[in-house]
């Protein structure tokens, strides 16, 4: 498949996931649930109390590999976007990879020293961190523009057709596939020994990672444009229908919906109570969970979208605006703590590093702002623009354009 027909087919898809149309469905919610709950001693179920099963255990690595790894769009299954790895104040470029006609939207993973990512042609590259050498690559024939998530020496990734890949972390091999009724946008979340991931078939699947067999599946009245968000035995999902969806991950059942005025494709970031995340109509949300209540909203004042999902931390949450702001606000009230004009928009969602928050604009400039002032500390441009985000970790940070670039920052030599 040529870049050419790849960018198309992609164009077409994301223009009818914008307008949000309803996804043909059939029941309002359906879930089937222990097709692959068990684990592979047969021991482990999708039932019981969240406190009692091993369901309920959400670290995906060794402590010393969580410090430094980026294994999913939004860095840890919270979707926090703050690195657990730092970054040097004088970042340089170590090297690119370049791939001929090619074109990225997505934001690559970081895992034992591997940036893993995929392009629009159908290709997943592993490249050496250090050198980015190309290790391995797979070729689906199809096209991806959701971001890799890996787990235990396996990629998972699905792609614009609607197939979910397994992949070995070490050659590329394909472990097994699952298929599903439409395009698969974002990146999956891992609760347990299940993956979990949203289409546009309006559909959350929840699988058994080790074989791919569906343990549960819910059904919104809309698409599923995120990924889905996993704290403390439950599930957030913001989607094209107007609605914060909170799923209890047992069993894939609804604890409450919180409306939200307008459809959103970000991926809600969660830090204690509180869930954060942005919409179509320009409001940005600060929602309590376990109370199913909005705290309190923060309105755009020129009304564009937000298609960046924020960075939060315990004092500032940073997220970026088809307006060309970077806006940070006070997680606690939503006041205004500061705003940072691009000169292009920002669909690329921020990262925080540090003192430091790195975001990448559509006019491809990567900005490195103060994260208590917005005041601008360095600046990068490249050629192509950027849809995807940055990753960072092992003292990198790694992002990749739409000219199918490969970009990786760290220290001087």
């Amino acid at each position: 498949m040529n870049r050419i027909f790849a960018v198309l087919v992609a164009v077409f898809g994301l223009l009818a996931a914008w307008a949000c149309q309803p996804a043909a469905t059939n029941d309002a919610s359906l879930v089937e649930v222990g097709a692959g709950a068990s684990s592979e001693s047969d021991s482990q179920t999708a039932g019981g109390d969240v406190e009692d099963s091993p369901q309920a255990t959400e670290a995906v690595s060794s402590p010393d590999a969580e410090l430094a790894d980026w294994p999913l769009f939004r860095g840890d299954p919270q979707a926090t976007g703050v690195a657990r790895s730092g970054l040097p104040d004088a970042l340089e470029l170590q090297w690119q990879f370049h791939v001929e006609r090619g074109a990225f939207e997505g934001t690559p993973a970081i895992v034992d020293q591997q940036v893993i990512l995929a392009d629009l042609d159908g290709k997943i590259y592993a490249l050496d961190l250090a050198t980015g050498e190309e290790k391995w690559v797979h070729d689906t024939g199809t096209g991806f523009t959701a971001s890799p998530a890996v787990r235990d020496g396996r990629v998972f990734l699905g792609d614009y057709l609607g197939q979910f890949y397994c992949l070995d972390l070490r050659d590329g091999q394909r472990l097994w596939e699952f298929k599903v009724e439409a395009d698969i946008d974002a990146s999956a979340n891992f609760y347990g020994d299940w993956v979990l991931f949203g289409s546009q078939d309006a559909r959350l699947y929840c699988l058994d990672a080790a074989r791919g067999e569906l343990v549960w599946q819910h059904e919104l009245q809309d698409q599923i444009r995120c990924m889905p968000t996993v704290i403390e035995g439950h599930c957030f999902v913001a989607g094209c229908d107007g609605q914060l969806h909170i799923l209890r991950l047992d069993d894939g059942q609804p604890q409450a919906t919180v409306p939200i005025e307008s459809p959103t494709m970000v991926t809600p970031a969660v830090r204690g109570s509180h869930v954060y995340f942005g919409t179509e109509a320009g409001s940005f949300f600060c929602i309590d969970w376990r109370q199913a209540e909005v705290v309190w909203v923060f309105q755009s004042e020129r009304g564009q979208s937000i298609r960046s999902s924020p960075a939060v931390s315990e004092d500032v949450v940073i997220f970026g605006s088809r307006d060309r702001r970077v806006v940070a606000l006070d997680p606690q009230t939503g006041a205004e703590r500061w705003q940072f004009a691009a000169r292009q928009r920002i669909d690329a969602s921020p990262v925080i590093a540090g003192q430091r928050v790195y975001v990448a604009a559509a006019d491809g400039r990567l900005y490195a702002l103060d994260r208590d002032s917005g005041e601008l500390l360095w600046e990068f441009e490249t050629g192509g623009g950027f849809s995807g985000s940055p990753a960072v970790g092992f003292e990198r940070l790694v992002i990749a354009n739409t000219d199918g670039v490969v970009y990786c920052f760290g220290p001087g030599q």
